[in-house]
């Protein structure tokens, strides 16, 4: 193996795991410790952070910045890659779009010709359902958001609630979470001391406080969110319990549909909401288990009525 392709190989190795032993390198590249150490010593002068520890416990590993080292895909990776791309290409995230277009045109030129046909006829074939209008997100704001829940790290913005009104919040960010139609930040507000959701299209202008903080007991940011959009805004909220443990009723409704809570090893309890009793009936015709209504009564009466005219059909 010639230096350039040791130094391609080596690099691809540095990527797979956090941490390499220099002897485990030196075996897997069927060279001498020295020679792996000399490899190393070249890939930092050329703008690769490769970290060298000695010691028991010590070892090489490839360190944040310098310049991006190429990626050495399989043909799958390559194929996820490209499909994951073009996909990205209709993102409702600002400026993702361009970019994806741009590597998804670099990675078409170094594709062999047979993961080329490939990823033509996926994207040939595959057509993606209108989204209708939804609200674009700032990129940059994204990030911000992303590097303050990483980094354990309090962020400062300007929040537009539904109705116009603006304000300046403080929070701790949790976690982001992705409905497939919307973005939102978990957090906890630091001035009203309580965990919000906040649509991060409605946030503007973001920074980092550098305030550091420590979550005790956090509540499931999925859940928040579930609660929030799928129950909090709507005018009737309906409670039913379901004779199946909260697991396998959480696979048929998932949490941009309703809230599934355990209340013991076999039995949960469900809640759907919507501003009219239609929508509530024809959640609740969906369960496949044994269940009760417990709320509302009149979305109890209602239910009857829809199993009598369909009995009646």
């Amino acid at each position: 193996m010639d230096t350039a392709a040791r130094l391609l190989r080596l690099l691809s190795l540095l990527q797979s795991r956090p941490q390499w032993d220099g002897a485990d390198l030196a075996a897997r590249l069927d060279v001498t410790p020295r020679t792996v150490r000399r490899d190393v010593a070249r890939l930092r002068s050329l703008g690769y952070p490769v970290d060298a520890e000695a010691g028991i416990g010590g070892g090489y590993r490839l360190g944040p910045g310098g310049r991006l080292p190429p990626l050495l895909l399989d043909d799958e990776e390559a194929v996820a890659i490209a499909v994951g791309l073009r996909v990205a290409t209709t993102t409702t995230v600002s400026g993702v779009e361009e970019a994806a277009i741009s590597a998804l045109a670099k990675l078409h030129q170094v594709l062999p010709t047979r993961l080329r046909a490939q990823v033509a006829a996926i994207g040939a074939h595959t057509t993606q359902l209108p989204q209708g209008d939804l609200p674009t997100v700032d990129g940059e704001v994204l990030v911000t958001l992303a590097a303050g829940c990483r980094d354990v790290e309090g962020i400062r913005f300007r929040y537009r609630t539904h109705d116009g009104t603006e304000s300046e919040r403080t929070v701790e960010p949790l976690q982001i979470v992705h409905t497939g139609r919307r973005w939102y930040l978990v957090a906890r507000d630091r001035d009203r001391r309580a965990w919000r959701t906040f649509r991060v299209d409605r946030i503007a202008a973001p920074v980092l406080t550098g305030s550091r903080y420590h979550f005790d007991d956090p509540p499931d940011p999925v859940a928040l969110v579930a609660e929030g959009t799928g129950v909090a805004p709507w005018d009737i909220v309906a409670r039913i319990r379901v004779h199946a443990d909260a697991a396998t009723v959480a696979r048929m409704i998932p949490p941009n549909q309703g809230v599934v809570e355990p209340i013991d090893a076999t039995t949960c309890e469900v809640r759907f909401a919507a501003n009219e009793l239609g929508p509530l009936v024809a959640q609740v015709a969906r369960i496949y288990w044994p269940f009760e209504i417990l709320d509302p009564p009149e979305l109890r009466a209602a239910v009857h009525d829809h199993g009598r005219r369909l009995l009646d059909s």
